[in-house]
């Protein structure tokens, strides 16, 4: 079945897209969360209105990343956390943390998704972690977990 996208979806395709489907997957999860609609052929007209839509709205998004990235490019995000005395952490520090911490510190609001993260962190002291500002926009910064009182 095709489909034409109304929004983004991972795996799929971007929006204003036309793409070949499986009917349950378009019935049961793409036509219920508005995600698509059906394809006809005088769509064609308005998936190239989204596309123009889409490509105007990633430059400037692209743009907004890469001040973004050259503001938190090598910089170090400072953490407490609690730890024993062998530096093991109590708990760990995941990305909604590490997201925290950057708007706290640098000002710069980053989606909790976009921070790639291997798995948690769970010793003190400096980490490498990237940011996916945008499609292909990453920046690397440092996280150091500081033992907390």
């Amino acid at each position: 079945m095709k489909v034409l996208l109304r929004e983004d979806v991972r795996g799929l395709g971007r929006r204003g897209d036309v793409v070949e489907v499986a009917g349950g997957f378009a019935r049961n999860f793409l036509f219920p969360e508005g995600k698509a609609l059906e394809a006809t052929d005088s769509m064609a007209g308005q998936a190239e209105s989204m596309r123009r839509a889409r490509d105007s709205r990633d430059a400037k998004d692209r743009e907004a990343a890469q001040a973004q990235a050259a503001q938190l490019a090598g910089a170090v995000i400072g953490i407490q956390a609690r730890a024993a005395a062998g530096g093991r952490l109590f708990g760990s520090v995941g990305p909604v943390e590490i997201a925290k911490a950057i708007e706290a510190q640098k000002g710069i609001e980053v989606d909790h998704h976009k921070v790639l993260l291997g798995e948690h962190l769970k010793e003190t002291g400096p980490a490498d972690v990237s940011i996916e500002l945008f499609h292909d926009v990453v920046v690397a910064l440092t996280v150091e977990v500081i033992a907390q009182g």
